[in-house]
């Protein structure tokens, strides 16, 4: 779906990406809930806000490929893409086993260590039950300081009875505040400008496909006789 409404100014993109598995998904809902919210915030300081949705379900078996073979094909590639161009990320995944839910950690694994760089995110797990309220903080934040972005100081968790309380709509737009006030900074655009040269840029960013091809890799084996998933990416332009 897609739904755009002219305003002056450059638009600051808003990317969500969505680890949820069920239809209905609460993760899904949650994000975006914490997408609605920062949107809000966004436009209300005059600006356009352009979402992008990446929900990483349709995209399992890619995704699977992409960590045996090596790199991505172009459903996957596309989606980095799309997450590369992004001033600000949302990103959410349902929680197993107390962690992260594999197919979230696989996404992040394939990403370029530089393609996130100095980006603001709103870090957000959903589960059964509030053992696992650490989650985001114990494991989603270390995980996105490793690839240096700047996770806000207020992470969202929901359990069950979390869905009807005031307090989780407290913390969401609490959350969108300071991911508001961050982006309004400029802090994320100097710090790239200023510091690019001095990181690694191990895999160049994701921005060109590595010149191993499909060609190269035996997709005849037990692990790489996987399917192809289905679209992932959902844009819709908002305006305040």
């Amino acid at each position: 779906m897609t739904k755009t409404i002219e305003n002056r100014g450059k638009p600051v993109r808003l990317v969500v990406v969505n680890a949820g598995v069920n239809d209905p998904s609460t993760t899904r809902m949650l994000a975006d809930r914490i997408a609605q919210k920062s949107i809000e915030h966004i436009t209300g300081t005059g600006k356009t806000a352009v979402l992008s949705v990446i929900d990483l379900a349709p995209l399992a078996v890619d995704i699977a490929r992409a960590v045996v073979a090596g790199f991505p094909e172009a459903k996957v590639q596309s989606v980095i893409e799309t997450l590369a161009g992004a001033d600000a990320v949302v990103a959410a995944t349902p929680v197993y086993k107390a962690g992260v839910s594999g197919l979230f950690k696989s996404f992040i694994d394939i990403l370029d260590n530089d393609l996130l760089i100095a980006k603001p995110v709103i870090l957000a797990a959903t589960a059964g039950t509030a053992r696992h309220a650490m989650v985001a903080d114990a494991q989603m934040r270390p995980l996105f300081a490793f690839l240096r972005t700047f996770p806000v100081p207020t992470s969202i968790f929901a359990a069950p009875e979390d869905w009807g309380s005031p307090e989780l709509g407290g913390r969401i737009d609490r959350a969108a505040t300071e991911l508001t006030q961050f982006l309004l900074s400029g802090t994320s655009r100097s710090i790239a400008d200023a510091a690019w040269k001095g990181y690694q840029h191990q895999f160049a960013g994701n921005a060109a496909r590595a010149e191993r091809s499909a060609a190269d890799v035996n997709f005849d084996t037990d692990l790489m006789k996987l399917a192809a998933g289905g679209t992932a990416v959902e844009r819709m332009i908002v305006r305040g």
